[in-house]
């Protein structure tokens, strides 16, 4: 009954069995308040817990903490510490899951002072904090503090003996990854397969895409040679960042061909992905394929934006085509795309550029544009040159 009702009516069926001489039993006490704080039945959590004592029995460390976790996980820490010092002052004192729950709900509050006093004394009580412990304190000085404070947590964990395990370590390098130290994110990796930890998808994403966005494409890619010979899949994050990668490097040919891959595996790029590849295409003068991509953008069953169509207008204009940029304008507004300044600066500067000033003209009187200043300059060298 206890696995197949809702935790409201088994608590009121055992209520009646209590009432009716059965034995009570702290076990099945301590499955309902788990079961309702799962629901954030708080409220409710409460009463059958202090619904332990009203039958005669006492609360157990495991009665306590699963309450103080619900508390903590629906964000009232203060109702998790005043239960604590419930405990501090009764026989059933705080555990390292106690300490460990309240850490984590403080770290979550960006309460970093106030998580390193608790574990102080959780120390000072002679319990040792475990991996899961300092992996929460660990967390909590990377995203709300420092990559220095969560490192000196880590030496700690390693002077009192505690293994760091694979959460730890993926933990301290999207840290050390996301503070631009990805040589020591490097590091770590090798550290945890020399202790015979093996490394798992989250491990390379996280070094995959601190590679890519420190420059360093070939460890990237090395990265992911291990993870095809360990028969890892790559998801969308590793794609993405190695496609972005391949683009700063000026490889949109092999960009392209992991594009494709991405595809192939069931992924869909987002419009940033396929723009920056698009964008990569015309810029090294393939016009054409940019606007096959295009295509392919869309039978994917994405919009491309503003951004998407600019980036292919300033192609179109590098290479004087500009009959198929106003064609493309037109493509624009027919599909509800509205052009930015950008659209229209970039259509001005190219009618300049390929002196068609009239055309220039023309297009400002059509649509009431302002020249910004590039525009501006580029009319006003135009007209300079053909002057002389």
């Amino acid at each position: 009954m206890m696995n197949c009702c809702a935790p409201g009516m088994v608590w009121g069926f055992y209520c009646d069995a209590l009432e009716c001489g059965f034995p009570g039993n702290v076990r099945k006490f301590n499955v309902l308040i788990h079961k309702m704080c799962k629901e954030g039945k708080l409220t409710e959590a409460r009463e059958v817990f202090d619904g332990i004592r009203k039958w005669g029995l006492r609360p157990t460390v495991v009665s306590f903490n699963t309450l103080i976790n619900g508390y903590c996980r629906f964000g009232d820490l203060e109702e998790g510490f005043r239960l604590k010092k419930v405990m501090d002052g009764s026989r059933c004192l705080p555990d390292v899951f106690t300490y460990s729950v309240l850490i984590n709900g403080l770290c979550k509050e960006c309460r970093l002072d106030e998580a390193n006093g608790l574990f102080d004394e959780m120390c000072r009580r002679g319990l040792v904090p475990n991996d899961v412990t300092f992996t929460t304190l660990i967390n909590g000085h990377y995203r709300y503090g420092t990559i220095v404070g969560a490192m000196e947590v880590y030496k700690e964990m390693l002077r009192k003996g505690v293994e760091p395990d694979l959460i730890t370590y993926n933990t301290l390098m999207n840290g050390l990854c996301k503070s631009g130290e990805v040589s020591d994110a490097k590091s770590l990796l090798e550290e945890m397969t020399r202790k015979g930890l093996k490394p798992d998808k989250i491990t390379y994403t996280t070094l995959i895409d601190g590679c890519c966005k420190e420059g360093d494409l070939n460890a990237a890619l090395e990265l992911r040679n291990r993870m095809k010979e360990e028969r890892i899949e790559l998801d969308d994050v590793a794609f993405t960042a190695l496609v972005s990668g391949l683009c700063r490097e000026g490889r949109v040919v092999d960009a392209d061909r992991l594009l494709r891959e991405m595809l192939s595996a069931g992924m869909k790029p987002d419009d940033a992905t396929y723009t920056m590849v698009i964008d990569k295409f015309c810029k090294q003068g393939d016009v054409k394929m940019g606007f096959k991509l295009l295509k392919e953008m869309q039978a994917d069953g994405h919009i491309p934006g503003v951004v998407t169509y600019n980036v292919l207008m300033n192609g179109l204009c590098k290479q004087g085509q500009m009959k198929n940029a106003n064609v493309l304008l037109d493509a624009m507004l027919n599909l509800g795309v509205v052009p930015d300044d950008i659209t229209y600066n970039i259509l001005l500067e190219g009618h300049c550029r390929n002196e068609n000033p009239e055309n220039s003209g023309k297009l400002r009187n059509e649509k009431g544009l302002v020249l910004d200043y590039a525009s501006y300059k580029s009319l006003v060298d135009d007209l300079n040159k053909k002057s002389k």
